[in-house]
């Protein structure tokens, strides 16, 4: 196929979408919502898990040492500990530092037989966890550890935040399945529509030998185009959209939401694949039934 050939097909399927405006403008408004609410989705999983990271990050549990640990041990102890994958930081916190921070809260006068060797708080270091989800695994590699007295229990937390940012990922997953299924079987409608209105057209193209290609391209452009008319329409809405959902859900949530700026890019180039994909097997589905059928039996003569 030459050029003016190509060119004959997209032009064909730039007017498919004119000549049946109405049903392609319905289309567009149906794939538009399903765009803006995948990518609301995503972005709100995108934030949650933001949050959850940043919450486990910041998340600290303490491991205390024994009583009988020397300095060198302890600080034997903390290579150790940062040796663990799990393990994002480690900082020693000793009974003195432990001592000073309980009387600052708790007043002078009840410490104040207890001084030196009478401390009875044991030293410790203050750590974060990578992955919380592996929390009770690195918990029983810090307790394996020579000197190691015990663990303060964070798991219950470890398995919340994890358990909430499960649930949104898989939330957002079915979501977006559905609303691509929804999508496809909009746009193949449309242009079911499209190939009816114009099946004396390929009737008679198939009856003077034109190929499966020649007569399917067209339709397969009309629905990418308007799968990229969608997708352009998406993004723009989305952008404005975006500030005032997240705005709603902070007032909810206390939590600081990911800048629009910052993931529009890959927010525009993912709805243009996405959509012009799902057009293209719009248009595929549609017009595959009738290239198995020849010349009349295409008009049901």
């Amino acid at each position: 196929m030459g050029i003016s050939g190509f060119g004959y097909l997209i032009k064909e399927g730039v007017k498919n979408v004119w000549n049946n405006r109405i049903m392609s403008i319905a289309s567009i408004c149906v794939l538009i919502s399903c765009l803006v609410l995948t990518g609301s989705a995503v972005l709100l999983s995108m934030n949650v898990a933001r949050v959850v990271e940043s919450v486990g990050d910041s998340n600290e549990t303490t491991v205390f040492l024994k009583d009988d640990v020397s300095n060198v041990e302890a600080a034997y102890i903390g290579r150790d500990l940062e040796k663990l994958s799990n393990i994002a930081t480690v900082e020693f916190y000793s009974k003195e530092d432990a001592f000073k921070e309980y009387e600052d809260v708790l007043g002078e006068e009840i410490f104040a037989n207890l001084q030196g060797d009478d401390n009875p708080l044991p030293d410790a270091y203050h750590i974060s966890m990578v992955d919380l989800s592996e929390y009770e695994q690195t918990v029983s590699q810090i307790i394996s550890i020579d000197g190691v007295d015990s663990v303060r229990n964070i798991g219950e937390i470890a398995e919340r935040l994890t358990s909430i940012n499960n649930l949104v990922t898989t939330v957002s997953l079915w979501v977006v399945l559905a609303l691509t299924i929804i999508s496809l079987f909009i746009i193949s409608n449309t242009i079911r529509m499209t190939m009816y209105s114009r099946r004396f057209e390929i009737s008679i193209m198939k009856s003077v030998g034109a190929t499966n290609s020649f007569v399917r391209i067209p339709f397969v452009i009309e629905g990418m185009l308007m799968g990229l008319i969608s997708a352009v329409l998406s993004t723009v809405l989305l952008y404005f959209l975006y500030n005032g959902i997240m705005e709603v859900i902070t007032n909810i949530i206390p939590m600081t939401s990911i800048p629009i700026q910052n993931v529009i890019a890959i927010v525009a180039g993912a709805f243009v694949v996405s959509g012009m994909l799902i057009g293209a097997l719009g248009g595929f589905i549609s017009i595959r039934k009738y290239l198995k059928k020849e010349g009349n039996e295409i008009l049901g003569w």
